[in-house]
C-alpha cells in the first residue's frame, strides 16, 4: 500500500476497498492515494537482473502447492513433472512469455503475477483451471481463454488493455479485475450471469453502462475513471458494495433499484448535496469526503440506515465547524466511526 502522511489515513481505506484485494500481497500491492500504481514503488522487475535456468530449481513432482515467486525465471520450462499440482506461483520473476504448461492438466491456480509477459496464450489445455493472475505484466488484450470455461476469478490488474473482450465463454467467472489499464468503455460483459465482483479502477471509463445483465453483481468498483453521471445501475438489484470515488459525479442520483447497498463509497467527486439514498437502509459504511457539501440538514438522508457504523465527511464545507464530529454523532447515532477515527464513549 502507499504510504501516507499522518493526516490522510482515509484515503488508504477508500483505495483499499474499493480493490480487490485477492491479486497480489502486501509487498507487491502498491498503491498511490487516488488508487494508481506509485511508480516511486512499482513492481521490482529489474531489467539488468539475469535469468537463472530451471535446472538450477528443484522440483518436488508430489508437490500440490508450488512457490516459485522471485526465483528470477527467465522461461517456463521442466514443470511436466509437477503431474499433482494444483497450484503454482510464478510471481515476480523474468518471464516473457507463457509456455510450456501443456501437461499441467490437474492445475487449479496460476499466479503470472509481476512479470514481462505480453500475450496470453498456451494455456488452452488447462482445462481444470479456476484462477488466473496475470497482472502488473504488459498485456494488451484479453486473449486464449476460450477453453478455461471453470474460472472463478481472473486478475488481469495493471497492463496495457484496452477494451473488455473475449470473455464470453467464462460463464463461471465470479471476480473480474481489470483495474489499472485503458479501457474506455465497459462493454461485452452480458454473458457473465454469475459474475459477483467487478473491479475497474484507474481506467478511461466515462459512462457507467452496459451492466445490465449481471444480476448477480455484489461489488462493482470502477474509482479514478471519467464518469460524470451515476446511471445504469438499476438491473444490479444485489449490489452490496459499490465504489465510485474519484471521478466527476456532481449529483447522486439512480440508486433506486439497489436497496441492498451495504457501502457506498463517492468520495472526491464535485457532489454538493447529499440526497436521493433514504432508501437505503442496509447502508453500513457511507464514503464522502473531499465533495462539496455544506449543510447539515442533508443528514437527514442517512436517518433510516439505522445500522450505519462509518461516515466520512472530512474536506467537505461542513468540517470548518468547531463542532463538527458533535453534529454528526447527534444526528446519526448508531456511528462508531467519523472519518479515520472511532468515537469514544
Amino acid at each position: 500500500m502507499a504510504t501516507l502522511s499522518v493526516g490522510e489515513p482515509q484515503e488508504m481505506e477508500v483505495d483499499r476497498r474499493g480493490e480487490s484485494e485477492e491479486s497480489g500481497d502486501d509487498e507487491t500491492k502498491r498503491k498511490s492515494l487516488n488508487g494508481e500504481v506509485d511508480s516511486r514503488q512499482a513492481p521490482s522487475t529489474v531489467p539488468e537482473e539475469s535469468p537463472v535456468d530451471m535446472d538450477t530449481i528443484t522440483l518436488d513432482p508430489d508437490e500440490e502447492d508450488v512457490d516459485l515467486v522471485h526465483c528470477r525465471i527467465g522461461k517456463i520450462e521442466g514443470l511436466e513433472v509437477l503431474k499433482k499440482a494444483k497450484t503454482i506461483s510464478l510471481r515476480q520473476n523474468l518471464i516473457k512469455c507463457i509456455e510450456n504448461l501443456e501437461s499441467l492438466v490437474s492445475l487449479r491456480e496460476l499466479d503470472l503475477y509481476d512479470n514481462q509477459i505480453r500475450k496470453l496464450e498456451n494455456i488452452e489445455a488447462l482445462t481444470e483451471l479456476e484462477q488466473l493472475d496475470v497482472s502488473f505484466n504488459m498485456l494488451r488484450k484479453i486473449e486464449g481463454l476460450d477453453r478455461l470455461t471453470k474460472i472463478k476469478k481472473l486478475f488481469l490488474l495493471h497492463n496495457k488493455i484496452t477494451s473488455i473482450a473475449n470473455l464470453d465463454h467464462l460463464t463461471s467467472l465470479q471476480m473480474l479485475e481489470l483495474g489499472s489499464n485503458r479501457i474506455r468503455v465497459i462493454e461485452n460483459l452480458d454473458f457473465l450471469s454469475f459474475l459477483e465482483s467487478l473491479f475497474l479502477g484507474t481506467n478511461k471509463i466515462t459512462r457507467l453502462q452496459n451492466l445490465d445483465g449481471l444480476h448477480n453483481l455484489m461489488v462493482l468498483s470502477i474509482q479514478s475513471n471519467r464518469i460524470t453521471k451515476l446511471e445504469g445501475l438499476q438491473n444490479l438489484v444485489n449490489l452490496r458494495e459499490l465504489y465510485l470515488s474519484h471521478n466527476g459525479i456532481e449529483v447522486i442520483e439512480g440508486l433506486e433499484n439497489n436497496k441492498k447497498l451495504t457501502t457506498l463509497d463517492i468520495a472526491a467527486n464535485r457532489i454538493k448535496k447529499i440526497e436521493n439514498i433514504n432508501h437505503l437502509t442496509d447502508l453500513k459504511e457511507f464514503w464522502m469526503n473531499d465533495n462539496q457539501i455544506d449543510n447539515w440538514a442533508d443528514l437527514d438522508e442517512l436517518k433510516n440506515a439505522k445500522g450505519l457504523e462509518t461516515i466520512y465527511l472530512e474536506r467537505n464545507p461542513l468540517q470548518k465547524d468547531p463542532q463538527y464530529r458533535r453534529k454528526i454523532m447527534l444526528a446519526l447515532p448508531s456511528v462508531r466511526q467519523i472519518d479515520a477515527t472511532f468515537i469514544r464513549f
